[in-house]
């Protein structure tokens, strides 16, 4: 992920237009506009991580009488079903901010998700929590249209701290959210989706009265259902080989953290007793590595690095967290893995300078709402998986016993990510100046 020089031709959109270079400011301003986009993806990241401590607990009540090993593939599905809606709705959502303008399909994201997270808190079966949740994930395809906001209002060169900013807004959401949830948690697992409700609905207000449309009308051009495709990106990506290439090297990369994602607080529940305090204290340590990183050593680290070593060593640092999670034999363990993995957050948003780099002002919206598709559909497989090899792996039918099974899974699919970005950039050979791109 680091950006070829300005005269080189992979910079070029897909049209050879050369748009990509000079992208709008946006209407208020780039600093202005960035710290809203950076509030509404906060209060965003809140409402999604107050509800994980106490989602696998609360999906072992409703359908495995409280065991987690037999709950594991019920909490994979419903990962599942919230992204493989994310997975259809999250180009339909960029196509329709690339006619509409950004801020309406984000106000409309953030009603839905409040509504969803209303339903999964008075969820009486699984059936009902399941449903919730695929409402859930249409509010949660909002990535793409605030990834194209950021293009919008950002020039090429500062694209990776601008998406950096997403980051941070990751990292901070989730320093508060896990942290309420899991003291929401500890008196009613349903608390912290009610507290979800509300955080999305205080979302939806804040972009109505303060958040600025950033897509210029000269920008703008009209729906189709061809955009709508969520493989639509199949096509537009074969446009730019590298891009492609990073795109693949997404895909395995995605799938890897999906065996992190899927699992925390399942695996820590199992192998260390945690209670849901104990996951939200962890992952708002997460958060915490995130936002240093993201929102502060990501602006240090690129220009002296380079996108393509940033993402080659992030990538490479997340491999080797993976592997120490699944090997840590006791909880504490956890948190100096926390700090390399932090470190490895500069991977993800050299990586999206580079794709963005690549692209037209016209069709940010679309492509990134191809790429938003992408990721979700590792969240289709991956979590199936990941659970599944957990819930076998230490059930009581397994042969040997290997708590961290699915983090071994995760690295193995880290390392064929990085052979795969290593390849991309063996057929691109770096600029030769520096590589800030």
């Amino acid at each position: 992920m680091s950006p070829p020089p300005p005269a080189s031709p992979s910079r070029l959109p897909p049209d050879g237009s050369g748009e990509a270079d000079h992208a709008p400011r946006g209407a208020g301003g780039r600093a202005p506009a960035l710290t809203f986009i950076f509030i509404a993806a906060l209060l965003d990241i809140i409402g999604i991580g107050i509800v994980v401590p106490v989602m696998p607990r609360l999906v072992a009540e409703l359908g495995a009488a409280g065991d987690l090993s037999a709950a594991a593939w019920w909490v994979g599905l419903s990962m599942t079903l919230y992204t493989s809606v994310q997975f259809l709705c999250a180009p339909l959502l960029g196509a329709l901010s690339d006619q509409w303008g950004r801020k309406p399909v984000l106000l409309a994201t953030s009603a839905v998700a409040a509504l969803g997270y209303f339903g999964t808190a008075w969820a009486p079966t699984l059936g009902w929590y399941l449903a919730s949740r695929a409402l859930g994930g249409f509010g949660g395809a909002s990535l793409s249209v605030a990834t194209a906001y950021i293009a919008d209002v950002t020039p090429p060169e500062k694209r990776a701290q601008g998406f950096g900013m997403i980051g941070a807004a990751f990292g901070l959401g989730f320093i508060l959210g896990p942290a309420i949830g899991g003291l929401l948690g500890a008196s009613d697992m349903r608390l912290p989706f009610l507290a979800a409700a509300a955080v999305c609905a205080a979302n939806f207000l804040f972009g109505l009265f303060v958040l600025p449309e950033s897509h210029r009308a000269e920008h703008r051009r009209p729906f189709t259902w061809g955009a709508a495709n969520p493989l639509r990106w199949v096509a537009t990506l074969r446009q730019h080989p590298v891009v492609a290439g990073l795109a693949i090297a997404m895909i395995w990369q995605g799938l890897g953290h999906q065996c992190l994602q899927s699992n925390w607080a399942l695996y820590t529940a199992h192998r260390y007793q945690w209670t849901p305090r104990d996951v939200g204290v962890s992952l708002a340590c997460v958060g915490l590595g995130a936002a240093v990183v993201q929102g502060g050593l990501i602006r240090v680290l690129l220009p002296r690095l380079g996108e393509r070593r940033a993402i080659v060593g992030g990538l490479s640092l997340s491999l080797v967290a993976m592997i120490l999670y699944g090997l840590a034999p006791q909880g504490w363990m956890i948190y100096p893995v926390l700090v390399v993995a932090s470190l490895a957050g500069i991977a993800g948003p050299a990586m999206q300078a580079q794709v963005s780099a690549r692209i037209a002002p016209h069709q940010q919206g679309a492509v990134q709402g191809s790429l938003a598709s992408l990721m979700s559909l590792t969240g289709v497989v991956g979590p199936v998986v990941a659970n599944a090899v957990f819930g076998f792996a230490t059930g009581p039918s397994t042969p040997v016993r290997v708590d961290g099974a699915a983090f071994f899974l995760g690295a193995t699919l880290m390392a064929i990510g990085l052979m795969q970005v290593l390849r991309v950039f063996r057929r691109e050979p770096a600029p030769r100046r520096a590589e800030a791109a």
